[in-house]
């Protein structure tokens, strides 16, 4: 039923493995997975540097909420604390777009907003998302605005601040 677009990032203990935990739980939903890039912090906390990469995965089981839920579980799972905004995070897992049948799906609702309300200011977002789907598009102010457009607006210092790693995340194989 539904195809989303995740941001996955970690700044605390085996980054790389608490990313890979995200692909491993997705299984064979996984459509797309990005190059890992390690990124500078969000929101002026002081902390170690991200690293980030973004999923596309599609599973006729879930809808949004289905979506936002496993996203939850693969956070509890790697003992994320909700506590400092913007600070250090084991694994954060944001839904960015969701689609239904290749329509994209808009949320108001109370712990969902779709899309993301902030994915189009975060280069650590839209990088990686580019890497996987060159022709991404995202509803901003009520219109869609291409992703790469919008990465193209943000200021050259958050765009350099994405660097791409040599690190792999390795999505589940037929037969694995």
């Amino acid at each position: 039923m539904t195809r989303v677009v995740l941001s996955i990032g970690s700044n605390l203990g085996d980054r790389l493995a608490r990313l890979q935990s995200v692909v491993d739980g997705l299984g064979g939903s996984v459509q797309a997975v990005s190059p890992v890039y390690e990124t500078e912090p969000w929101g002026g906390v002081d902390q170690g540097p991200f690293l980030n990469a973004v999923l596309i995965a599609d599973d006729p089981a879930c809808d949004a909420h289905a979506w936002l839920r496993r996203a939850q579980g693969f956070e509890r799972a790697a003992d994320r604390v909700r506590g400092q905004r913007w600070g250090p995070r084991s694994l954060d897992v944001d839904l960015v777009a969701c689609y239904d049948e290749g329509t994209e799906l808009f949320s108001r609702d109370n712990g969902l907003t779709l899309p993301h309300p902030l994915a189009h200011l975060r280069a650590f977002v839209m990088v990686p998302w580019l890497a996987i789907d060159p022709d991404a598009e995202l509803t901003v102010a009520g219109g869609k605005r291409s992703v790469a457009r919008l990465l193209g607006e943000l200021e050259p210092a958050d765009r350099a601040g994405v660097r791409r790693t040599d690190l792999v995340l390795t999505p589940r194989t037929s037969g694995n």
